[in-house]
C-alpha cells in the first residue's frame, strides 16, 4: 500500500537521476560483459556519424556516446519514474520487468529499424545476451534508486 500522495514532479525527478544512476549501472556491466567485440560500433556512434554525415574524432564519438547514453537513460528513468507515481505495478520484479522492456523496445527493435544496429536476426548471441542483462541491471538500478530517491529525498506524504 502507498503512504504517500502521487507526485508527477517527485516522480520525474526521482526518476531522471535515477536513469542516471542505471546508465551507470550498465555501463558498468558493458565493461564486465560487453555487448559487442573489437571493430563494432555501438549505436550512439552510429547515430553520430549519420547525423554528422562522417566520423568524428575518437575522443568527440566517445565523449558523444556518452551523452547520448546518459541522456537516453535519464530521460527513460523520468518517464519511468513519473510512471512508478501513478502506476506502481510498473515496478515489477524491482524495475527487471522495466529494464527487460526497454531492451525489446530498443536493440530489438527500434534500433535495428533505424538502422542503428543490426537486426536480431544478425546478432551475435553474445550481443543479444549481453544487451538483455545489462538492460535488466538498468532497470533494477533505476528502481533500487528511484525507490530510495522517492522515500527519503522526495518524501511528500500524504
Amino acid at each position: 500500500m502507498q503512504n504517500r500522495t502521487p507526485s508527477t514532479s517527485a516522480g520525474l525527478a526521482a526518476g531522471f537521476l535515477a536513469g542516471l544512476a542505471g546508465s551507470a549501472a550498465k555501463a558498468a556491466a558493458e565493461a564486465v560483459y560487453p555487448p559487442r567485440i573489437e571493430g563494432q560500433k555501438p549505436p550512439p556512434v552510429v547515430l553520430v556519424r549519420k547525423i554528422a554525415g562522417h566520423r568524428l574524432g575518437r575522443r568527440s564519438e566517445a565523449r558523444a556516446m556518452k551523452y547520448i547514453h546518459y541522456g537516453f537513460g535519464a530521460l527513460v528513468g523520468a518517464a519511468y519514474g513519473w510512471l512508478a507515481e501513478y502506476h506502481p505495478r510498473v515496478t515489477a520484479g524491482s524495475g527487471a520487468l522495466f529494464g527487460a522492456s526497454l531492451n525489446l523496445m530498443t536493440h530489438e527493435t527500434t534500433l535495428p529499424l533505424l538502422g542503428l544496429s543490426d537486426s536480431p536476426l544478425k546478432q551475435k548471441p553474445r550481443e543479444q545476451v549481453s544487451e538483455a542483462v545489462t538492460h535488466v541491471v538498468f532497470g533494477v538500478a533505476v528502481e533500487l534508486t528511484r525507490r530510495l530517491l522517492r522515500s527519503k529525498v522526495f518524501h511528500k506524504r500524504a
